[in-house]
């Protein structure tokens, strides 16, 4: 015997934008930190910029994986394929930077310019896709589960 189930059209258009929204707010709050370590930061503190962003990116990194696992398999084509771009965007900005963004600070804008790349790259994409998928056409589905 199979149940049915009812996805609705509001939650296939959340699911869509979740990963990137995600996204966004901690990469906004890391770079805030960043800035605001900055500012407190004296010649003793130097490492504080950092130690005070990082975290977020890398609790943030570890949670997504989860978040991009839980809706990978969903019914709905389109949320599959929003949420597939957001982790292919997000995990090729965060992995280059993990690998570059040493050599990057050492150019004239050190640190500032490899946290003003992230946001440049990062959050426009992404706020381009949760307002594409805003756009879409989103529809309730009915999902049939077996009963056990």
């Amino acid at each position: 015997m199979s149940v049915k189930h009812l996805i609705t059209a509001a939650s296939c258009k959340r699911s869509a934008r979740l990963f990137n929204l995600l996204a966004v707010a901690t990469t906004l709050l890391a770079a805030s930190l960043f800035g605001l370590g900055s500012m407190m930061a004296d010649k003793k503190l130097a490492f504080l910029p950092m130690a005070m962003s990082l975290p977020p990116i890398m609790i943030w990194l570890a949670a997504s994986i989860f978040v991009y696992a839980s809706i990978a398999h969903h019914p709905d084509l389109t949320v599959r394929h929003y949420n597939k771009w957001a982790g292919y965007r997000y995990y090729a900005v965060v992995g280059t930077l993990t690998v570059l963004a040493n050599d990057l600070a050492h150019l004239p804008t050190g640190w500032v310019g490899v946290w003003a790349l992230m946001l440049l790259i990062l959050v426009p994409w992404a706020l381009y896709d949760v307002w594409k998928a805003g756009k879409e056409d989103w529809r309730d589905i009915e999902v049939e589960q077996e009963a056990h």
